[in-house]
């Protein structure tokens, strides 16, 4: 498989010199099966420049898993070329909303509307398809799958386990460890604990063994407490993951868009510093980044 970065940052796209070595896009990541089959991984801004270089071998088809339903995961699928030439095949595969019961259509039509963009939903020319999709699902994309599992976020989250001829990555999409909501010496601590302990054994359990994860490390360990609940993780939480599903590599990304590079290297050189990697390799997520595993 191949794996190339479009989009590194989180929240908000952060263009401009102070991010010019890592980038300022928002999430977006391309995949290729040993088949040549495309697989992305979210809409964020990074999925317009990818776009630009799929003009140039049409007609396509792309398979579209997106993780979460959040702006800087969704933001550039109305500038997805593709999407409005015809002889194209769109596959967007997503969670099911379970307030409204809709599934990744939803993204679509709500982003589409006059209100928000000069193109209505009216005016797909491709082949658009929509597939909802539930945890623990696997989805078969030529020659390889995709696995989703439930992580923790304040919506609906996949994160997505890739397998191809013996290959794998698994992309968190946005991912905050579980927390107990209960104080030591409050009743419901130990239950609490317990159900805790079980839902990150299953997420190390889905990632085991992965040639690369890519995970959401927001935040560092000191600025987490003010951010806690948000749905992200910090560069300590990803480490610690990795290691704890022996994954090969790890790639960090999601930066926080008002770091800048530097100060991005400097806090990832702090968190490096308490862990013992052994055989891992921990890497930051950069624009641009392509890698054959």
């Amino acid at each position: 498989m191949k794996l190339k970065f479009w989009g590194v940052r989180g929240s908000i796209p952060s263009p401009g010199e102070r991010t010019v070595r890592y980038g300022g896009n928002t999430t977006c990541i391309e995949i290729r099966t040993d088949a040549d089959e495309l697989i992305i991984l979210d809409g964020g801004t990074g999925i317009f420049p990818l776009a630009q270089t799929l003009l140039k071998r049409l007609p396509i088809t792309a398979h579209i898993f997106n993780t979460h339903s959040h702006w800087d995961h969704i933001q550039g699928l109305p500038f997805f070329i593709p999407i409005f030439i015809p002889g194209n095949t769109i596959k967007l595969y997503g969670a099911v909303d379970p307030i409204t019961g809709e599934g990744p259509e939803r993204i679509i039509n709500m982003q589409l509307q006059y209100s928000y963009f000069p193109v209505s939903a009216a005016e797909i020319k491709s082949r658009f398809e929509y597939t909802d999709i539930m945890p623990n699902e696997t989805v078969t994309v030529a020659d390889a799958t995709v696995t989703s599992v439930l992580l923790n976020h304040p919506v609906i989250n996949l994160g997505y386990r890739i397998e191809c001829n013996g290959r794998a990555i698994f992309f968190t999409g946005d991912h905050e460890a579980h927390f107990n909501i209960y104080e030591p010496a409050d009743e419901g601590y130990a239950e609490y604990q317990a159900l805790i302990e079980e839902q990150r054994l299953s997420i190390v359990e889905a990632m085991q063994g992965v040639d690369i994860l890519i995970a959401d490390s927001s935040y560092t360990q000191e600025e987490y407490p003010a951010k806690k609940g948000w749905g992200h993780g910090t560069f300590d939480s990803s480490i610690q993951l990795a290691i704890d599903a022996g994954v090969k590599i790890l790639y960090c990304t999601h930066h926080e868009p008002t770091r800048s590079d530097d100060e991005l290297e400097q806090v990832f050189a702090d968190a490096l510093s308490r862990h013992v990697l052994g055989n891992l390799d921990v890497r930051l997520a950069r624009e641009g980044v392509e890698i054959v595993i």
